[in-house]
C-alpha cells in the first residue's frame, strides 16, 4: 500500500516554488534522503523523506507551488519500515558556572575541593 508523502512544516512559508526534483519513480530512498528542493524569496531548502521505501509516483513538477500539507509523491514503504527518528526535544544544556567550577576545582591530598577561586561556590571562603 502506497503512502502519501506531504510537505512537512517549513516555517512561515507558503506557496514556495519547487526548483528541483531529486528522485524519480522507481528510485529507492532511505529515511531522511532529500526528495525535492523548494525555494522562497528568503531561502531554499530540501524536503526529506520521512521513511525508507520506493517512489511510486511523483505528484509535483518543477515550477509548482507547494505549501505545508501539499502532496509530493506516493511512496511504497520498504519491508524494514525504517522511519526517520523524531527529535526528542531534550537538549543537554551547557554546564553553568557552578557545574564548571566543580569540574575545575583544585583538590587537596584528601580529594576535597580546595577553598578559593576554583572551588564550588558552597566551598568558597567567606570574606
Amino acid at each position: 500500500m502506497s503512502k502519501q508523502i506531504l510537505v512537512p512544516n517549513i516555517g512561515d512559508f507558503s506557496d514556495v516554488e519547487v526548483i528541483e526534483i531529486l528522485v524519480a519513480p522507481g528510485d529507492t530512498v532511505k529515511a531522511e534522503d532529500s526528495l525535492i528542493s523548494v525555494e522562497s524569496d528568503k531561502a531554499s531548502m530540501e524536503i526529506p523523506s520521512p521513511e525508507a521505501g520506493t517512489v511510486k509516483e511523483l505528484k509535483v513538477k518543477v515550477g509548482d507551488k507547494v505549501s505545508e500539507g501539499s502532496l509530493i509523491l506516493l511512496l511504497e514503504p520498504s519491508a524494514g519500515g525504517a522511519t526517520a527518528a523524531a527529535p526528542t526535544g531534550t537538549v543537554k544544556a551547557a554546564p553553568g558556572r557552578h557545574a564548571r567550577s566543580i569540574v575545575t576545582a583544585r583538590r587537596d591530598k584528601a580529594g576535597r575541593a580546595r577553598r578559593g577561586r576554583y572551588a564550588p561556590r558552597h566551598h568558597r571562603q567567606r570574606r
